[in-house]
């Protein structure tokens, strides 16, 4: 599938900024489920804008503008090229171990009403594989899907507490569980292509889980399946605080609005039959 994505995202000050610096993971790799076609970065003033690789093999933008400035507009646009691998993430950018993943984090850990959860859920599965399913399974029927909730990412006991929540929570509930399963879990945050028409989250995001042989899976609890070709992935990390498209500090200022407006559409290929 050949994917267009455009994604603008205006940061707002109440009062003129002094300064401002985000950290901007914005821009796909390419691996054998993607193929990044063409990707720019580009803000609609004259700021400086540096590129590098973050310890989780992350494509990260820089942004620093020395003020005062009261709006910044950043454009993420491009076209990506997905490949149906039954969920495994192969040939990804992987500069760190697995293992790595299984460390608690503030937005993804387990307390006991999950750890009891993952284990009632994962009861008589006899695979990692198989009792990740189970718990993805599980989830859907537990979460009421409501992602139109103007708040901070909630971490996974909270969301879970609630019942409903947007991907976000669904993705930190599934590595909490999956972590306690003993299974390395990851946070994706990227996006996904909807019928015409259909609400669309800004941020969207699943979760990865390492299992043997098979290496990496991505799991959208969100809807109850494994990632296919309907989904670019941008970024990884521990949970969201690691992978968040943007995140920033800035000098002066006062209130901070975000606002993200994003188009995605399946584009014709190119390729001759």
């Amino acid at each position: 599938m050949r994917i267009k994505i455009s994604r603008e995202t205006s940061f707002v000050y109440s009062q003129p900024a002094k300064s401002v610096v985000q950290l901007l993971r914005l821009t796909p790799r390419s691996h054998e489920g993607q193929h990044v076609l063409r990707w720019r970065i580009s803000a609609d003033i004259d700021c400086v804008l540096r590129q590098s690789e973050d310890s989780l093999g992350n494509i990260v933008h820089t942004m620093s503008y020395l003020g005062p400035i009261d709006r910044i507009a950043v454009v993420a646009e491009g076209e990506v090229e997905t490949f149906d691998t039954t969920g495994v993430v192969r040939a990804a950018a992987e500069p760190l171990l697995p293992d790595i993943y299984l460390r608690s984090s503030p937005l993804a850990e387990a307390n006991g009403a999950l750890r009891e959860f993952a284990e009632t859920a994962a009861q008589g599965a006899e695979t990692s594989l198989d009792k990740l399913h189970a718990v993805m399974a599980a989830l859907g029927d537990a979460m009421s899907y409501d992602w139109d909730v103007s708040r901070s990412p909630a971490n996974a006991a909270e969301a879970f507490a609630l019942r409903r929540g947007g991907a976000q929570d669904y993705a930190h509930i599934f590595i909490a569980c999956a972590r306690w399963l003993g299974a390395p879990a990851r946070y994706v945050s990227g996006y996904l292509v909807r019928q015409a028409g259909a609400a669309q989250e800004p941020d969207y995001a699943w979760a990865e889980a390492h299992v043997p042989v098979l290496g990496w899976i991505g799991f959208d609890a969100a809807n109850r399946q494994c990632i296919d070709e309907g989904y670019v992935r941008v970024a990884v990390g521990l949970d969201y605080l690691s992978a968040a498209p943007s995140r920033g500090a800035r000098t002066g200022g006062g209130e901070e609005t975000l606002d993200v407006a994003l188009t995605i559409t399946q584009a014709q290929s190119q390729r001759q039959s």
